[in-house]
């Protein structure tokens, strides 16, 4: 059997680090570097939110630009991170896109989860569950 990824034992897909308090967070946090959530539905939330925060405090509305700062070079191979997410929505790394738009967001956050976790292990139905929770 393969070993389950840290990020689907934490149902933190897309491996959000502690800082901000989530909703949904586990009340037991066992994991010093990244948040545990309660369910994976209220990890990719998470995604979710964090995408739209990008997008409407900090102005970055293209893959490229979200993916600098949702996985910064200091900690990822991220130009490989972008290119990988574009591929995967069809989307140019540079073409603006609105995080607010559920079309655009959940295969985004598809797309995050498979390049954190190196598999998918969710279904359509838990992103669109997880998409409810906004």
């Amino acid at each position: 059997m393969a070993k389950i990824a840290r990020g689907e034992r934490n149902n933190n897909p897309g491996n959000i680090r502690h800082g901000s308090k989530w909703q949904g967070l586990s009340i037991e946090q066992t994991d010093k570097d990244f948040c545990q959530f309660i369910s994976p539905e209220y990890g990719i939330r998470a995604i979710y939110k964090l995408l739209q925060t990008y997008q409407k405090k900090y102005g970055l509305n293209t893959i490229k630009t979200i993916i600098n700062r949702y996985a910064p070079p200091n900690e990822n191979n991220t130009v490989g991170y972008i290119s990988r997410a574009s591929k995967e929505i069809g989307i140019e790394a540079d073409n603006p896109i609105n995080t607010q738009l559920k079309n655009v967001a959940i295969p985004l956050a598809v797309a995050i989860v498979n390049i954190e976790l190196g598999y998918q292990p969710y279904s359509e139905k838990v992103f669109e569950d997880a998409w409810l929770l906004l």
